[in-house]
Order: C-alpha cells, then sequence, then structure tokens
C-alpha cells in the first residue's frame, strides 16, 4: 500500500515541477496543507444560535436582565420602596408623577420612580435656585403620586417665619392673630376658642385658619379622603403647601379626634 501511495506522491510532485523531490517530503507538505485548511474550516465556519434561543430572546433577556440591575441599585439608594402614608405608594405600582413649583430652576411636571424622595423631584427640576428656602422642605420625604412641591424663597419663608414668631410672643402685631381669636388683617379666622377638628370639618372651616387659602383647603380635604384622617395635628405637614412654619402658625387653631 505504502508503494502505490508513494507512486502517486512522486506523480503529483512531477506535474508541479518538483520531480526530484522526495515522496516523504511531498507527503509533509500535503499533511502540513490538509491541517491548515481544517484549521481555517473550523474557526470560520458560521455557527448557530445556542438551542432554544433566538437572537431576538437573547437580546430581551439581556435588556431585562440589565432594567434589573438599574432598578435594584436605584432603589437601593433611593428612598425605601414600602408603602408610606402620605408618602409614596407601594412598591411595584409603577412610577409617580409631581408637580414641582417655585424655587426651582425648571419647574414642571415630572415622572420619577417609584420610591423617588422629594429630593429627586427637586434634581429633576433642575435643582434649587440661589434664593431658595431648602431648610422649609423635608427632601428625604417619600412622594406621592400627583402631589405638588412648592418650594419657598427665601424672603417667603423668612415672612411665613417671621409672622408665627410674632404671633407666638405678644400676639399683638397687624395681621397676626393670637391664639384662639381673629384680628382685623385675618377676619376670617376661628373665633376664640375655637379649634377645629382637621378630620372632619370642611373646605370652608379649613379656609377660615390662618394662611389657609381654598386652594389649601381643598388639599386637605383631597389628602384626607385619600390617605385616612390625620393622626395628629403634625401629620398636616404631609400635605403639599403646608410647611413647617405654615403648620407652627396653625397649631394652636387645630386638633384631631
Amino acid at each position: 500500500m505504502w508503494e502505490r501511495i508513494e507512486k502517486r506522491l512522486s506523480d503529483l510532485a512531477r506535474r508541479a515541477g518538483m520531480a526530484g523531490v522526495p515522496p516523504a517530503a511531498v507527503a509533509a507538505v500535503a499533511v502540513v496543507l490538509a491541517i491548515s485548511v481544517v484549521g481555517a474550516l473550523w474557526r470560520w465556519w458560521p455557527r448557530g444560535e445556542p438551542a432554544g434561543l433566538s437572537p431576538a430572546i437573547a437580546r430581551a433577556e439581556v435588556s431585562a436582565a440589565g432594567a434589573k440591575a438599574s432598578g435594584g441599585a436605584s432603589g437601593s439608594a433611593s428612598p425605601g420602596s414600602g408603602a408610606a402614608k402620605g408618602g409614596a405608594g407601594a412598591a411595584g405600582s409603577g412610577p409617580v408623577t409631581v408637580h414641582v413649583v417655585g424655587a426651582v430652576l425648571h419647574p414642571g411636571v415630572y415622572e420619577l420612580p417609584t420610591a423617588a424622595r422629594v429630593r429627586d423631584a427637586v434634581n429633576a427640576a433642575g435643582g434649587l435656585t440661589g434664593n431658595a428656602a431648602q431648610e422649609s422642605i423635608n427632601l428625604a420625604r417619600l412622594l406621592a403620586d400627583g402631589e405638588q412641591i412648592a418650594v419657598p424663597t427665601q424672603d417667603e419663608y423668612a415672612k411665613a417665619t417671621a409672622g408665627a414668631s410674632t404671633r407666638s410672643g405678644s400676639g399683638a402685631s397687624k395681621g397676626v392673630v393670637s391664639p384662639g381669636g381673629a384680628s382685623a388683617e385675618n377676619p376670617g379666622a376661628p373665633s376664640a376658642g375655637k379649634v377645629i377638628n382637621i378630620n372632619t370639618a370642611d373646605a370652608a372651616a379649613l379656609d377660615a385658619l390662618p394662611g389657609v387659602g381654598p386652594s389649601t383647603a381643598a388639599k386637605i380635604v383631597a389628602d384626607r379622603e385619600a390617605n385616612g384622617p390625620f393622626a395628629s395635628p403634625e401629620d398636616l405637614g404631609r400635605v403639599s403647601g403646608i410647611g413647617p412654619a405654615k403648620l407652627e402658625a396653625l397649631k394652636d387653631f387645630i386638633r384631631v379626634e
């Protein structure tokens, strides 16, 4: 058999113009060429997708995994995921939409992830302006879907704080309502000795409170209907538009039952 192979190699060498080359050398060259061809075919031969996983499904799974990882990272840094009375909705309930107004660079309506906080809403609105009263809002508070976040300026906050301080002192300054009484500047304030139950008062009665207008009164009623009765007078602070200064000014006129 080897004689036949040797003869065939000699014929091939003669045809290739290598009549003087020994058959063994021709065989070695042939083996090297064969190995090179097989290696090239193995490297460049097209391969199919893994069984049971089409390109579209593979891309979808990668996208889903990326979204899950991103959502997990933001959820851990941001603001807890449980339901909070007067705050964000239950985890997994979808994004929240809020209206940011006042001393921010770009007031407007913004959609934020579930469990976002007031800080996230302010950042979405471009951040605070130079004259914003940051101390008047709780940046760590969980957001509620549909709420409005009002950021006062330093002047607005100073006036509100000064009014509350004067009322807490003598109560005699012009336009300041002493606890339980009405002044010439606020004739609609509750009469002497009358304290309003914010869990049962209607919008008209709430509108009579010092510093509470029709819009805020309507928000109090809407919040009470959506989130249940207020557990304490301080719970009124969960209503958009009622900050620490206004809550301080109202504390002598409100109660809960």
